[in-house]
């Protein structure tokens, strides 16, 4: 293409034309000198060539520039690697914090068994007699024949039916009234939190009007749950574990300092018996009495079924689903 070339003086502002023949109109361009600015197109106000070159490549670098971000994720396959990686350390965790939570369960039952016994006995130092109703009371006094024969009577025990060891069949613990009713914890509970009436309704408890505690102390103070099947306190006023079960609390109402629970009383038979280990040894305190049962020296006991809210009265106290259990005198 024809092309004038006018070289731009420095000193006198001249411009020297080099004319070639041509056809087409003239472009003319400033020559560049030394220490100059790049060279302008007079007609066309343009850049130079290699400024629109450089210019029309920059969309190329920016497409460059997002192809490397786009490159800089994840990749299925690293995607999967990550998510093994944390299903395995899940695997590994949970058995850890199952086992913490099940730890601070057990500590929790520990604690309030512990606030119940002491409840009780700050009440019988109070009144002279143990938070129970007078058919628990007529109920002790009945004479119950022990192993070796003898007629003995002054034990109570409020309990309830759990699971046996094949999670089907319910073991019922508890002094029966009547030859079949078992009385539940809801008993004790209102009259050592001083309650009068079932909550939200007009039925009144053993201790309506405040007859059991008339000085109208609070003894125990146990979280209230609002359901029957939570842990805490029920709207029925049973009071339950962790788990869920409700307390065993045996109360011994002959002023012997000896009580027996109507489960670990037990003596041992052929796997055991609840009151003994394997090899026939009294467990965690239990001493075998004159009538042939084991008791506990004190007046009262109190025990959860535990996490799996199992018992088996066939089994020693230190194996199999009665392992677990948590006990006020342990």
């Amino acid at each position: 293409m024809p092309v004038l070339a006018i070289e731009k003086s420095s000193i006198a502002n001249r411009m020297a034309v080099a004319w070639q023949s041509s056809a087409w109109s003239p472009v003319i361009f400033w020559q560049k000198q030394a220490g100059a600015r790049p060279a302008k197109s007079l007609m066309s106000g343009r850049p130079p060539c290699h400024d629109r070159h450089r210019r029309r490549s920059q969309p190329m670098k920016n497409h460059m520039n997002q192809s490397r971000r786009f490159r800089a994720g994840f990749t299925l396959v690293e995607l999967l690697t990550v998510i093994a990686i944390i299903a395995i350390l899940a695997s590994l965790l949970l058995p850890v914090l199952s086992a913490a939570k099940k730890h601070a369960q057990v500590v929790k039952a520990r604690t309030e068994i512990s606030q119940i016994v002491q409840a009780i006995q700050s009440y019988n130092s109070d009144y002279g007699r143990y938070p129970i109703s007078p058919a628990a009371q007529a109920a002790a006094l009945n004479p119950v024949t022990g192993p070796s024969g003898q007629k003995i009577s002054g034990e109570f025990t409020y309990g309830a039916s759990y699971k046996g060891p094949d999670n089907v069949t319910p073991e019922p613990v508890g002094t029966k009234i009547g030859g079949s009713t078992i009385l539940t914890n809801n008993e004790v509970i209102a009259i050592l939190m001083d309650i009068t009436n079932y909550p939200n309704t007009t039925i009144a408890t053993i201790n309506t009007n405040y007859q059991k505690n008339p000085r109208q102390v609070a003894y125990l103070n146990a979280t209230m749950s609002g359901d029957p099947k939570l842990p805490g306190v029920g709207p029925d006023l049973v009071y339950r574990d962790p788990w869920g079960n409700p307390y065993v609390i045996t109360l011994n109402l002959n002023d012997d300092n000896k009580v027996e629970d109507d489960f670990y009383r037990q003596p041992p038979g052929a796997n055991g018996g609840p009151a003994t280990d394997s090899s026939k040894n009294a467990l965690n305190g239990l001493i075998k009495q004159d009538d042939g049962f084991f008791g506990f020296h004190g007046n009262v006991m109190v025990w959860s079924a535990g996490p799996d809210g199992k018992i088996d009265p066939g089994s020693a106290g230190n194996v199999g689903v009665n392992k677990d259990n948590v006990l006020s005198w342990k």
